[in-house]
């Protein structure tokens, strides 16, 4: 079986598999000052609660866009599961062309990403991440990535709004059932909601004129995807993507 991990912001998304069918899925949070046991101790509880020997892990595929716990983790895979993970890092085999103008900037993430979404969709293809920053990314017909956009992300933007302003209060992220909103919370859900799902559609529009594929296919990940919904262009919502992908980069790596 091959573990894969996508350190996020806020996330430690994790999935085990068999083959290419997915055994077991987990969320973690992400902490800078847990230590490389506390992340063990966590993964062998889970584990021993599915009733899964962590000596089955043939091998560990890991993403990061925190590096600051690169090293807690990396120490943590070698103490409990006797395994160097693989990095998604520049010099891996990705098997498509990226055609970014400094491909180091890159994050490992959109790496997997991409590399998924080409595999499992077909391309051209435009892929969303909705994580603590919203990510694009566009891989053409032939397989090339070839950049994208980024902006901040749904929940981030909730909390920048209600922490710089003297008087609106906190807010659950929930879709209000109208546009127009009669109290300053559904007046908030409604700007922040829709008004995201219209940056998407609009940001969908664009790249697919750039593509000059208009049939471009879209598929979403991350936790607040479900928020967006289908109401913005959005053809499939798989929260595995990045997993999944860096399953694909171990195997084509290995």
């Amino acid at each position: 079986m091959i573990l894969t991990m996508d350190v996020g912001n806020t996330n430690i998304k994790t999935a085990l598999f068999e083959g290419s069918r997915l055994r077991q899925y987990w969320r973690i949070s992400t902490s800078k000052t847990y230590t490389s046991d506390e992340y063990g101790l966590i993964l062998s509880g889970l584990f021993a609660h599915q009733g899964i020997d962590m000596k089955a892990v043939e091998g560990i595929a890991m993403s990061s866009v925190v590096p600051t716990i690169n090293f807690t983790l990396e120490h943590m895979c070698k103490n409990y599961f006797h395994k160097a993970p693989m990095m998604v890092a520049p010099g891996i085999k990705t098997g498509i062309n990226i055609k970014y103008e400094n491909p180091r900037e890159l994050g490992s993430d959109r790496i997997a990403n991409a590399v998924a979404a080409y595999e499992i969709y077909g391309g051209p293809c435009i892929f969303i991440d909705f994580g603590t920053a919203t990510t694009f990314g566009a891989v053409d017909a032939g397989g090339s990535f070839l950049g994208g956009c980024i902006c901040p992300g749904i929940k981030l933007a909730s909390e920048a709004l209600v922490r710089d302003t003297a008087k609106l209060p906190h807010f659950e992220l929930v879709r209000p059932d109208h546009v127009i909103g009669k109290t300053t919370v559904t007046n908030l859900q409604s700007g922040l909601i829709y008004g995201y799902i219209g940056q998407v559609e609009y940001l969908i529009r664009q790249m697919k004129k750039e593509l000059g594929t208009p049939d471009a296919y879209v598929v979403a990940t991350g936790g607040m995807a479900v928020l967006v919904g289908e109401d913005a262009g959005i053809d499939k919502r798989d929260g595995l993507l990045t997993l999944k992908g860096l399953r694909i980069l171990y195997e084509r790596n290995e």
